[in-house]
């Protein structure tokens, strides 16, 4: 699954790409799980929004929405017969689902003028800005057609992705962010927790979009193992973790994420953090720092990698 510095990679560079841009019509593929809002909702919100900023919250994309006024009833096309790779089936006419005809049917002027769409990536999706005689991909469940030209896709072959719609300054992830946590709050965020402090840098309540790979990176910088109970980490090793933590995911976006999946960017290209992993990924390699071999170890079901030695 994407974590911050990926999703903050992807959401940069769709930013400098589609900022401004207008949606003048929209897409919904069939299939009901990507979809956190009603595709009414979703089709009625975008159609005809100007995307005025495009930003990271947690493992979030926001997209920041003005609305455009005046703008004709908005277009779910969801065709009958499912997706297909062919641009005359995107082309063909459709009609409107009786759902977003009642959506739809209320005066347009009483939305509000500002608006967000929030995209959260799941295990495997991607939002991908082509030229719209691209091939449109298997498994593609929204298309957005731009003013300039484009088209902005997002394409999920597990469908673990999530879309949804709120009203401005509506959608907060939980958590606080990483990269922004001062040191006394985040001394607060795990003192006390009995819980191993891998576990708490996972739990998105605590921080958010911090995951597998950039905790075991951060852990091994700061020294501690991964099974060690939060509670028991002193306020000099929750310095260092803090400070490790803000390190590594400023470097990690620094290199465009870690590709070590099928991650990658807004422009379809790979990230480079993963040739600095230490710990992550490497069982059984010797340690960067100490040659000792890497273990891996299982914690509420999440593979976690640590040098013996080198972590306490």
């Amino acid at each position: 699954m994407p974590e911050l510095p990926e999703v903050e990679t992807i959401a940069r560079g769709l930013a400098k790409r589609v900022t401004g841009d207008v949606i003048e019509s929209v897409w919904l593929g069939q299939k009901r799980e990507p979809l956190k809002s009603p595709a009414a909702e979703i089709a009625m919100v975008l159609d005809q929004s100007r995307i005025t900023e495009v930003r990271r919250m947690g493992k979030h994309i926001v997209f920041d929405l003005d609305r455009v006024q005046h703008a004709r009833v908005a277009r779910a096309l969801l065709p009958a017969n499912g997706q297909g790779t062919k641009r005359k089936q995107k082309k063909s006419k459709a009609t409107l689902s009786t759902a977003h005809r009642e959506a739809t049917g209320s005066v347009r002027s009483t939305l509000a003028s500002k608006a967000q769409w929030i995209v959260h990536l799941g295990m495997t999706g991607r939002l991908q800005v082509c030229d719209p005689q691209t091939e449109i991909a298997k498994h593609t469940h929204a298309i957005l057609k731009l003013s300039s030209g484009r088209e902005l896709r997002f394409v999920d072959p597990r469908r673990f992705g999530r879309l949804s719609v709120a009203s401005a300054a509506g959608f907060d992830a939980t958590g606080v962010e990483p990269l922004e946590v001062d040191l006394e709050r985040f001394v607060e965020l795990f003192r006390g927790r009995k819980t191993p402090i891998k576990s708490a840098l996972l739990n998105q309540k605590l921080l958010r979009g911090v995951g597998n790979i950039y905790a075991d990176e951060s852990l091994f910088r700061a020294g501690i193992r991964p099974r060690r109970r939060a509670s028991s980490i002193t306020h000099e090793q929750l310095r260092k973790l803090h400070q490790s933590i803000q390190e590594v995911l400023k470097e990690a976006i620094a290199l465009g994420g870690s590709s070590v999946s099928d991650y990658v960017n807004a422009d379809g290209e790979e990230g480079f953090f993963q040739l600095q992993h230490r710990v992550y990924g490497r069982e059984g390699e010797p340690c960067l720092a100490c040659k000792t071999p890497i273990k891996r170890v299982v914690i509420a079901g999440r593979s976690s990698h640590y040098c013996p030695k080198c972590q306490k």
